[in-house]
Formats: structure tokens, sequence, C-alpha cells
């Protein structure tokens, strides 16, 4: 693929880092505002990227690029991809997709309508953990209870706590533990189950935003909470719970370094799969072939699941001004 990359922070210089392993991508420019000029120059200069811009609307018109990584901030998430689509662009949009479902379903049906490839870049649904923790569920019996958690003290908390607001805790740019920490759980858990009959948020409000929270799902035959936290940290583990036997995750769930198996508190099994050291590059290795095949089939399930997810978000941001 020919890639466009909007925005030059750090989920930017983080992703640039595997550039060199992906073979199937050419690196056609990136744009951000004049204030991040020399930073982009430095990674145009350090990874080959070929044009600099200044400027979203003159790079869409000038590339040659036939995707757009979108990957600004969340608030702006709707209105960089649905700009990429009605130019003819496929867009790869960082998580979380969008900050209502109405904008989610409005880009989806420009994207399909022009038949144009349009994901959501979430690590946790391409690692080979996952695949493998989908066949290990289906050896745990009934599911009942199931625990995850993706709480990690923030670099930028201490800041906002002295009353500097940036992004990650700015409401107005769509911050806070469910966008940016909680959606991975979310991921997941709609990733092995689906989407829940029901959800409930029950956050910790700071200044406006959710510094931390607590997710309630309702499956019906069982019940899934899911916690996140920027405001605080400790060592992070998953559970899903059977009646025969049960996974750990370790680590984030947005990783799946690992997970091991237990029937009751006898250790089964440790699994531990890793095709590439980073987390990011699976997803867009998928991404490559989805492009290169311009596969709208894939796409769809893609978005469906992405739909799915955006649902719940949906439905935990009702439940908090309920609460209010």
């Amino acid at each position: 693929m020919k890639l466009l990359i909007a925005g030059s922070g750090k989920i930017v210089q983080d992703w640039l880092t595997i550039t060199k392993d992906l073979k199937e991508t050419q690196l056609c420019g990136i744009t951000a505002t004049t204030r991040s000029l020399a930073k982009m120059q430095k990674f145009a200069s350090e990874y080959g990227i070929e044009e600099v811009y200044t400027d979203y609307d003159t790079a869409l018109k000038e590339t040659s690029a036939d995707t757009v990584y979108v990957a600004v901030i969340n608030s702006l998430h709707f209105e960089f991809a649905k700009k990429a689509l009605l130019a003819g662009k496929n867009v790869i949009c960082e998580k979380p997709f969008t900050v209502t479902l109405e904008e989610f379903l409005e880009l989806k049906k420009i994207a399909l309508d022009k038949k144009l490839v349009l994901v959501e870049a979430i690590t946790n649904q391409y690692l080979p953990n996952f695949y493998l923790l989908k066949k290990k569920i289906k050896t745990l019996g009934k599911i009942r209870i199931v625990s995850m958690n993706y709480s990690q003290y923030s670099s930028r908390y201490d800041a906002f706590k002295k009353g500097e607001i940036l992004p990650a805790f700015d409401p107005k740019k769509a911050g806070g533990a469910l966008m940016d920490l909680n959606i991975y759980n979310i991921h997941l858990l709609v990733g092995l189950f689906g989407k829940p009959k029901n959800a409930k948020y029950y956050a910790n409000m700071q200044r406006g935003i959710d510094t931390s929270g607590i997710l309630f799902l309702d499956y019906g035959d069982f019940k899934a909470v899911l916690i996140a936290a920027k405001d605080a940290g400790a060592p992070i583990t998953s559970t899903i719970e059977g009646e025969e036997k049960s996974i750990v995750i370790n680590g984030p769930t947005g990783e799946i370094k690992s997970f091991d198996l237990f029937h009751n508190s006898d250790h089964l099994e440790h699994v531990e799969k890793e095709d590439y050291p980073h987390r990011m590059y699976d997803e867009f290795v998928k991404f490559e072939k989805i492009i290169a095949k311009h596969d709208m089939k894939e796409v769809e399930q893609i978005l469906d699941h992405s739909e799915d997810v955006m649902r719940v978000l949906d439905l935990a941001k009702k439940s908090t001004k309920a609460e209010d």
C-alpha cells in the first residue's frame, strides 16, 4: 500500500519503528500542523518518507498515496477519515474509531458505497495469541465470569493534577480511560464473545473526564467487568472463568503477550506465541494484504466487529450520563 500518515504524535513515532519490516508499505507522505514540521522532517529523513505536508487538505490533493493512516487525536478521527474517504483513499484509523456511533456509521456507509477499505487499527484483534485464545476458550466449559484490566498510570496524569489539560485528559478531545484504555478490553471481549446484551459504565470523574472506571457488560449466561485506569497502576492480569477451566491473560489486553490455562488452581498450560516483537506489526501486515487484494468481504467483517464495539461505547457513555 502507498501510505500517507496523518499525525506525528507518540503512536506514529512508535509505529514508524516497524516500517522497515512492512515490505508492502511505501511511505508516500506525512502530514501534521506547522508546529510539528521539524519533527516530521526528522521522521522523513530517518524513515524514508517521501513528502512532508503541513496542511491535510493539500496532502490529500497532492499525495500519490492510496491509503491514509489516521493517527491524530481521537476527536479528529471522524473528520480526517471522512475527508480521506471522500478523496477516494482507503483509511486505516487508529482506535477508538470515532467519538460517536453516528460518526462511525457515516464513515462505514461512505466506505462501502465507494468500495474503499476502512479498518480500525486495534492491535489485539490480529495478534497470534488472540487466535490461540479463541481456540482455548472452547475448552473452558460454560463461561461464567470475565474480568479484564488495562490500568496504566498515565505519564500525563501528574500534569493533569496540576491543572495542565493535555489531549489524553481533555473531554473536548475525547480523552479519558474509557476511550484510551478500556477500548482494548472492549475490543478483546467483543472479539471473543460478540456484542453483549447491555453495558453500564461507572467512572471516576475529575474535571469532566473519566480518569478511571469500571464497565459492566451483561452477556446473559455470564457477566464481565472491564477495568481501566489512567490515575492508578498495578500488575495487570485478566481472567476468563469457565465451569471446567479458566484462562489468565498476562499483561495488558492490548498486547496479549501470553496466557495460562488452569483447572481451579492447577496450572495446565502456558501459551506464548509471537511472530514479531512489536504489537502493531501483525495488524499492519493484515492491512497490507486486505488493500493489495481489495478484500471488501474482509473489510465488512472488520467493520461489523468495530460497529459492535462502538455500540458498547455508546451504551457505556449513555449510562454515565444517566448517572449524572
